[in-house]
């Protein structure tokens, strides 16, 4: 059996209540810009889409920080050991 890899990011949102909101996105999805953005330009929500497709909306003025983490790599599938 072969294995797949994938790699995806995960970013964590602290809201401004004591709940935190942890998404992971497609490597190369630009949170920070997005986020720079939004708030630049007043967005009130910030829609985010997770690597199941689920959309998730953020309320800009809600977050208290942003943390992002790198692109990590991680093993799906099953391996035999040799």
């Amino acid at each position: 059996m072969s294995d797949t890899i994938t790699e995806t990011t995960k970013v964590r949102f602290g809201m401004s209540s004591t709940r935190e909101i942890e998404i992971e996105v497609e490597p190369g999805h630009d949170i920070a810009a997005e986020f720079e953005a939004g708030i630049t330009k007043g967005t009130p929500i910030l829609w985010i889409r997770d690597t199941r497709g689920h959309r998730h909306g953020i309320v800009v003025e809600k977050v208290a920080f942003i943390e992002i983490e790198s692109a990590r790599r991680r093993d799906v599938g099953f391996a035999s050991e040799a």
